[in-house]
């Protein structure tokens, strides 16, 4: 869907794929279609996010992965592609 699928197994979802797991959380957090999630679209500017959104998407992140996201880093996602970037690297290291 969004890249290369990456098996990461999510705490709250076993066996659902990195790409999968982001995908619902955004449909869940920041009420997107499915249609608009692509690498490039940006939280704020696609997808309408706002700042209390983009901290709820980002909390639910967290805890659908086990981890904590450094605010300096939280600074730095703007777009899908963004957040996928970041945890597979997260994820992988």
């Amino acid at each position: 869907m969004i890249g290369d699928e990456i098996r990461v197994e999510s705490p709250s979802l076993p066996g659902m794929s990195l790409d999968e797991r982001i995908s619902q959380i955004i449909v869940e957090q920041l009420g997107a279609k499915p249609a608009q999630i692509v690498p490039d679209a940006s939280f704020i500017d696609d997808l309408g996010a706002d700042s209390l959104a983009i901290v709820q998407f980002l909390m639910a992140i967290e805890e659908a992965f086990d981890i904590e996201i450094p605010d300096a880093d939280a600074d730095q996602l703007q777009t899908i592609g963004d957040a996928v970037a970041y945890l597979q690297n997260r994820l992988e290291g």
